[in-house]
């Protein structure tokens, strides 16, 4: 049996992707302001959505808050977890895209508020990003998003929009870090929360871990 070993996230990386999720949150208030986006009174439930997560330093990152919760808090995350882990195999089965509430989800609140993950964060309003090859690739918002822009701007892309370029190099940059600059020798990341927190704190093959 091969010995893994957590993968955790060191204070100076937490902090630093504490920083960038700040930087997040002011560019999304400022392009949301501009366009006259906001959550307020809206029908629908972004936690809903089927997000995927790409990151080790954020899977790490998630359970710091994780381990913050007191343990029936815990115990019914981990329960609504597993469930969702069950339902959305179901509906990927037969080819659908799950439409399943998160498992951190409490009454439209989330419970890991200062934990949520960075497409949490990033989803709703016009965004772009730049490919390594350099096309230019770019998001519409939530239905809601789209609903105003349509009714203020002539053309989808004369709205503010959001650029993710920047702030995407910075989180591969903390990633490169925290796996030691070996990035390309651990398996891709590719979780929904709820995997997250079923799976349990990432963790890899010790000797891909040692310096």
């Amino acid at each position: 049996m091969k010995m893994q070993k957590e993968i955790v996230l060191p204070p100076e990386l937490a902090a630093q992707l504490a920083e960038l999720y700040e930087t997040m949150e002011a560019d999304y208030d400022r392009v949301a302001q501009k366009i006259g986006q906001t959550c307020t009174g809206c029908p629908d439930n972004c936690c809903d959505s089927y997000f995927l997560h790409y990151t080790y330093t954020e899977w790490a990152y998630l359970w710091d808050g994780l381990r913050s919760l007191d343990h029936d808090s815990f115990a019914e995350i981990l329960n609504c977890s597993k469930q969702y882990v069950d339902a959305s195999q179901t509906v990927l089965a037969r080819g659908d895209r799950p439409q399943l509430m998160c498992p951190l989800n409490e009454k439209g609140l989330c419970k890991l508020y200062t934990h949520r993950l960075m497409i949490c964060r990033l989803h709703g309003i016009p965004a772009t990003m730049t490919r390594p090859d350099g096309q230019l690739l770019r998001f519409p918002g939530c239905f809601r998003c789209q609903e105003i822009v349509a009714k203020k701007f002539d053309r989808e892309e004369d709205a503010p929009a959001m650029n993710r370029t920047q702030l995407l190099h910075k989180v591969a940059a903390i990633e490169s870090e925290l796996l030691d600059g070996k990035r390309h020798l651990f398996p891709k990341v590719r979780r929904t929360i709820a995997e997250m927190v079923v799976d349990g704190p990432p963790r890899v093959d010790k000797p891909f871990c040692e310096k």
